[in-house]
């Protein structure tokens, strides 16, 4: 309920970024590669921001944005880091930054002190420094702060840092709560009522009948570029590593045969195999009463079921295996009852067991000529296999020691391909049915994170039985299709715009009718072309929250409008336009006591709350004081996007 309220206190990223820690974002993605930003053409000594004291450094906002844009990229592969910062990401991020940096500066002002044993503790939990016995590793924490090229000191004051925050916020949203005449009116919205009337004026009856020429194709395409932007692509050079490329492997000789059948002798002898029904009673006269029971009538399992106990089936066991699951004696009376019987109560380790025998099978056993056939097969497997993974190891090893792809291959008599230019979810621009073959899927996310070609990997394929080493070919950076390979589509798209916007005129049209109170499917019949008849809306609040964000957007939209009043709202894909009236409004009414107003208290609470912290955020901010250098943040945002950024950003 009231989610219309949540989303107003929510940022896409803000929330995140708020309290996040650039060492704990840094170890999150360990396996970014961060060695390359640690400065750059970022001046020594250069800040983006001052907060009292503390200057946030260029390199620690690069890190802090490119460790954000990885974690989102995770969930959107084809994102771009420009599309990224387009959303806002980059003020979101160092905002948050500042907002950490006063709070430490406010923190420390006032006496909060982060001792060096909490600092410890929070070092301790992190997975990423805990050894094989879950404990901390010194050596761990060594090693992996090596690795990303960090210091204890960087670790130790970031944490510190971190923890001031918490300290500093604990009890800001601590009791918030909104009064309860104001809760009870917000409760109420749910169940308001409205109804509207809805017209939907469609763009293809304003479409151009005619093809449009070449030079309306070429002013469309160049006033539109943006909109035929192709994701960066790239093509992977790869080898297959199977059975095929493996050299002669030795035949199982008749001694390894030999050796193997010995081995399983116990596989290949001849058995008899029980498969029965089972309860297990915990005393004797327990036992003796449910065998009488069957005795007289009752299935095994109704008998169960009536004592609430369950019955289990046991499928085709040993004699052996009775004796180790339950006791020897209970194995004796299984094999000593015939098929279709009740063995007499006997004590197993887990108590009295009573056990209906279902089904004797009879395993003949094979010889060693029998078996030798599958026993070859086996061992001629099992070789073909330690053969390919010590292959591929001797390939990793390689590989890791720097040798190229083309050189593995040529040592190896492998055969490289290449794949047609895909972007970072497999697809093919241009050609919406060609995809990367699904063998290949797996390689795509570290391909697209090599920074140039002449890095190759090497990775297991679906299946577990062959390996890809590979690495990236042509990168083809992020750019607009040739008009020449899509014309087709851009004069598609231009009748189509030309439709939508006769459409959004006609839309315009009806609104001035509507002004002047002309009835909307008046209105409509004006335009003097064939329209679908007016829809009738009529929805409460509490069923737009039923639908859990699945809400159409007319009716989204009809929430939003004031009464009287119309508004236009475009269909998706350019189909045309919706004009939308609306024709009531009926107030919610509840009652002081409906559960509904609780919810709404909590609901409002914690909005409050959260409205609090930021208050506090904001206050802290203010009275510490912050001054951002622009030029270092130019700097930042061009280094992020590959090139200087604008003045104005």
């Amino acid at each position: 309920m009231l989610d219309f309220i949540r989303t107003l206190t929510r940022s896409r990223i803000g929330a995140v970024v708020g309290l996040v820690f650039l060492i704990l974002i840094v170890l999150a993605f360990a396996g970014t590669d961060v060695s390359g930003i640690s400065g750059g053409n970022l001046l020594n000594g250069d800040y983006v921001a001052k907060v009292g004291g503390t200057s946030i450094a260029p390199a620690e906002l690069e890190k802090t944005v490119r460790a954000s844009f990885d974690s989102q990229r995770q969930r959107s592969p084809t994102l771009s880091m420009k599309a990224f910062l387009a959303q806002g990401a980059f003020d979101e991020v160092l905002t948050g930054l500042i907002d950490r940096a006063a709070s430490w500066e406010w923190g420390r002002k006032y006496g909060v002190a982060i001792s060096d044993r909490l600092v410890d503790s929070e070092i301790a939990k992190l997975a990423a420094f805990q050894g094989p016995d879950g404990k901390f590793s010194q050596e761990a924490y060594n090693q992996l702060l090596a690795q990303r090229g960090l210091t204890d000191k960087l670790v130790r004051d970031d944490l510190a840092k971190g923890q001031m925050s918490r300290l500093v916020f604990a009890g800001a949203n601590e009791g918030a709560m909104m009064p309860t005449n104001v809760t009870q009116v917000y409760a109420a919205l749910v169940k308001e009522k409205r109804t509207g009337n809805l017209l939907f004026i469609p763009s293809a009856a304003f479409a151009p009948k005619t093809a449009p020429t070449d030079a309306q194709i070429g002013t469309f395409y160049k006033t539109q570029i943006a909109r035929y932007n192709r994701p960066e692509r790239r093509t992977i050079r790869y080898a297959v590593i199977d059975s095929a490329s493996l050299k002669t492997v030795a035949t199982p000789s008749d001694a390894d045969i030999q050796k193997r059948y010995a081995a399983n002798a116990a596989l290949y002898a001849p058995a008899e195999l029980r498969s029965v029904t089972q309860v297990i009673l915990p005393t004797q006269a327990a036992a003796t009463a449910f065998a009488a029971e069957i005795k007289g009538g009752k299935t095994i399992e109704a008998a169960a079921a009536a004592k609430g106990l369950s019955a289990a089936k046991i499928t085709d066991a040993t004699h052996d295996k009775f004796a180790i699951d339950s006791s020897k004696p209970v194995a004796d009376a299984v094999f000593a009852t015939a098929q279709g019987q009740t063995m007499v109560p006997t004590k197993g380790d887990l108590g009295w067991v009573v056990a209906r025998i279902d089904a004797v099978t009879k395993k003949p056993g094979k010889t060693l000529d029998q078996a030798r056939a599958e026993i070859a097969t086996a061992l001629t497997t099992e070789r073909h296999k330690a053969a390919l993974t010590d292959m591929a190891t001797r390939i990793g090893e390689k590989v890791e020691g720097g040798t190229s792809l083309a050189d593995v291959a040529k040592t190896y008599g492998l055969t490289v391909q290449t794949t047609d230019p895909v972007i970072a979810d497999g697809s093919q621009p241009g050609k919406p049915d060609a995809k990367l073959p699904p063998q290949l899927m797996p390689l795509l996310a570290t391909a697209f994170a090599m920074d140039h070609e002449g890095m190759p990997q090497i990775a297991a394929l679906p299946g577990g039985e062959s390996f890809a080493v590979y690495d990236v070919g042509a990168i083809s950076g992020a750019a607009p299709a040739p008009l020449a390979e899509i014309k087709t589509q851009v004069a598609a798209d231009w009748t189509r715009q030309q439709g939508a916007d006769g459409a959004a005129a006609a839309a315009d049209k009806v609104l001035a009718a509507l002004a002047k109170n002309t009835p909307l499917d008046a209105a409509g019949k004006a335009l003097g072309v064939p329209l679908a008849p007016v829809d009738h809306l009529a929805i409460t609040r509490e069923q737009v929250a039923s639908a859990q964000g699945r809400v159409p957007a007319p009716v989204a939209l009809m929430f939003t409008m004031t009464h009287p009043g119309a508004k236009k709202l475009a269909a998706p894909n350019q189909a045309g336009w919706l004009v939308l009236s609306l024709a009531s409004i009926e107030p919610g009414t509840i009652a002081a006591n409906d559960p509904m107003v609780i919810q709404a208290s909590s609901d409002l609470g914690k909005a409050t709350g959260r409205e609090y912290e930021q208050q506090l955020r904001t206050a802290i901010t203010h009275e510490i004081g912050s001054k951002r250098n622009e030029t270092a943040i130019r700097t930042v945002r061009g280094n992020l996007v590959g090139g200087p950024a604008p003045a104005g950003q």
